[in-house]
């Protein structure tokens, strides 16, 4: 019975882990809908930047669809791409660069630009967990 209890014990505790990473990568990455013009304002409430203690983040992604539109690339509607997963179908992204080079929190200021690409990413248990923004840009639609 105790060998039962620890193995659900480190069963709950890797799901756990697993869904946080997942829970990370949507609060970051995925928003229902979103104006180009909105990329101060979501990077700011989103928490990615600390007023005052850290350089502006470079640039940032947002993915324009649903949850499961997103995680359908894990699951259904993706492909192998290197360590990534490709999805098959394009996706509304908005693409925000940092304007103002060097800044720090508070002051960051971002351009969006609203793009429609093929977008990877690294898949764990059938959840998209990291974003391949390095490659994103210069996939082929």
């Amino acid at each position: 019975m105790r060998i039962s209890c620890a193995c659900l014990l480190l069963l709950s505790a890797t799901v756990s882990s697993q869904n946080e990473h997942f829970i990370k990568f949507k609060k970051q990455h995925i928003i229902g809908s979103m104006d180009v013009n909105r990329c101060d304002q979501m990077i700011g409430e989103r928490g990615f930047t600390k007023p005052g203690s850290i350089m502006c983040k470079h640039d940032h992604i947002f993915i324009l669809a649903n949850t499961d539109q997103v995680n359908d690339v894990c699951r259904l509607a993706g492909e192998p791409y290197g360590v990534y997963t490709k999805g098959l179908q394009c996706f509304n992204i908005v693409y925000c660069s940092l304007k103002n080079q060097g800044a720090r929190s508070p002051d960051c200021h971002y351009q969006g630009q609203g793009l429609t690409k093929k977008i990877a990413f690294r898949c764990e248990e059938g959840f998209p967990v990291q974003y391949g923004r390095d490659r994103v840009l210069y996939l082929d639609n």
